[in-house]
């Protein structure tokens, strides 16, 4: 036997514990008398290369699967290292003794349930692969289930949410790290005052910095719903985030709904932002990374920055924007929109603006006529209006056509009398297509000063007479067309059961299923919670494990 430095391992076969627990063990072993290092993890694969990296395994082979425990010692001598392994048991009970009182830990759901019958939530924060059976046990119990785990499959996520999605119940996550439901912090959370702010968000930091900064300027939240990190993705669809968004909808103590993720999938985003149109709130939407359709659309604004989704939350809540005027209803059958524009940027700021919102595909469209295409052999469209006359009367004439979005621009050199030019077309156009039964509507861009040789104030009054919206903004005219084009596609309406608004009404009750902090946090917030002593099924023995699943789901 050796005198230098010694490693020893121990097994506990099928013994789980928390990684926080995990985490103090192993501090505990490495403070001992002539412990050099020491890990104490589930034998994982990852987790058995991390210990060999560090030089805490011996040479011979240790017979451990992933659901046994691998304690670790390096130590000065065999007899140090073998003192740290034997006092494993005694430093475990030290934990175990400090722990929050639970004088009796239900071993399943099902006892923790009779335990706390009130209970309308689960906290998951097993091992990935257990952790889509334990959340999908919580949800056959009708129990709205917050998903700490990460490591579950797409495929998982993707089953969980929609058996969740079809009994009116919430799955928040995997991979959820925040949330705060009926005043209860879930996870990692910020302690927060109560207040008229519902949010919505992804994996958890981008909620905590602005739960952050909502606090500091003296606002509360209602509510901090959490996503997952993949729930906007195509394959699932923003399952959570739309129950969400009509949670917060219905929940009268939300005045103003942030929604934030990393970049979502287009089809996904384009529905999100219809519903948030949908909910007559006032709503701000942050994707990071994801390019900005325009400031605001209606009621939902665009912010460039976390700190920004906050401050614009802060001004939704003092100054909410009321609806536009309802114009004239269009007829059956009218649902595109043309824009005819002379200015490039205007042509594409409105394109951008209103793209996210095109669900229909192939007939709206955003022109810029002084594109140069557009302009060989002919004069530039702020001077020569005759392409763009010809092209609004053809529009006109499609019984299709709902909306034409066109843009004067004022200034020296421009046309001397757009308005003067353009208005008694558009008198015409919309004249003819009430003829024929249809309401065919015109808004109207006008970009210039009082100064401007056209006279601003008269080209606005000669296009209002003839029937045109004027707006004076890219926003305003945004604005209109979004209101003009929900009329014409309508807001996506959840067809699920709606969660009930009593699921994210305190006081709350949950059963803790993992992490002990999680369950120790809920009852310093003064929440009613019982934890589960889980176990791995089976010990650990997946064989025999997959054979009690199936027992279970015959009977």
């Amino acid at each position: 036997m050796s005198g230098g430095p010694a490693v020893r391992c121990a097994v506990r076969a099928g013994a789980y514990y928390d990684s926080i627990v995990l985490m103090q063990l192993q501090r505990a072993l490495a403070a001992l008398p002539g412990v050099l290092d020491a890990g104490v993890m589930m034998a994982t694969p990852a987790n058995r290369d991390l210990l060999a990296a560090s030089g805490l395994l011996p040479g011979e082979e240790v017979a451990a699967g992933p659901d046994d425990l691998l304690i670790a010692v390096q130590a000065e001598s065999e007899a140090a290292a073998g003192e740290a392994l034997a006092r494993v048991d005694a430093l475990l009970a030290v934990r175990r003794a400090g722990a929050a009182g639970q004088e009796f830990r239900p071993k399943s759901l099902a006892s923790a349930f009779k335990q706390l019958p009130e209970a309308r939530w689960v906290l998951v924060s097993v091992p990935g692969r257990h952790a889509a059976a334990v959340a999908g046990e919580a949800l056959d119990s009708e129990k709205n289930v917050f998903l700490y785990s990460d490591n579950v499959s797409l495929a998982d996520e993707l089953e969980l949410k929609k058996k969740a999605r079809d009994r009116g119940l919430l799955v928040m996550g995997p991979d959820c790290g925040t949330a705060i439901v009926g005043g209860t912090g879930l996870g990692f959370s910020n302690r927060t005052q109560r207040g008229r702010i519902g949010l919505i968000g992804a994996s958890g930091t981008g909620l905590q910095a602005v739960v952050s900064h909502l606090h500091a300027r003296g606002a509360g939240i209602s509510q901090a719903l959490g996503l997952g990190g993949r729930d906007l993705y195509a394959e699932v669809g923003g399952i959570t985030a739309a129950q969400a968004l009509d949670l917060l909808a219905r929940d009268p103590e939300t005045d103003v709904i942030v929604l934030i993720s990393k970049p979502p999938a287009p089809e996904v985003a384009r529905r999100l932002i219809a519903l948030a149109r949908g909910v007559g709130k006032p709503a701000v939407v942050y994707f990071p990374g994801a390019p900005l359709p325009a400031p605001r659309l209606g009621n939902v604004g665009f912010a460039s920055s976390l700190e920004g989704a906050a401050e614009d939350a802060l001004r939704g809540l003092t100054s909410p924007r009321p609806p536009l005027a309802a114009p004239v209803a269009f007829a059956a059958g009218q649902r595109w929109i043309r824009g005819l524009f002379s200015g490039g940027t205007l042509a594409l700021e409105v394109l951008r603006g209103l793209e996210p919102l095109f669900s229909k595909a192939g007939g709206h469209t955003i022109l810029d006529l002084g594109a140069d295409e557009f302009t060989v052999g002919r004069l530039h469209p702020m001077i020569d209006f005759d392409l763009r006359l010809r092209r609004l009367r053809q529009e006109a004439a499609d019984p299709e056509v709902a909306l034409v979005l066109l843009d004067v621009v004022l200034g020296d050199g421009a046309h001397a009398d757009p308005a003067g030019e353009l208005g008694p077309v558009i008198e015409r156009v919309k004249a003819e297509a009430q003829a024929a039964g249809r309401a065919l509507d015109v808004a109207v861009l006008v970009i210039g000063t009082d100064q401007d040789p056209q006279d601003v104030k008269l080209q606005t009054v000669t296009l209002e007479k003839a029937g045109a919206r004027v707006c004076r903004t890219v926003t305003d005219l945004l604005d209109y067309a979004v209101e003009r084009l929900e009329e014409i596609e309508g807001f996506p309406r959840p067809e699920d059961p709606p969660v009930p608004l009593e699921s994210v009404q305190g006081p709350l009750a949950a059963v803790n299923v993992g992490l002990e902090s999680f369950y120790d946090s809920l009852l310093a917030q003064g929440a009613q919670a019982v934890h589960v002593e889980w176990k791995p099924p089976a010990g650990g023995n997946e064989k025999l494990a997959g054979i009690l699943a199936r027992m279970k789901r015959s009977r």
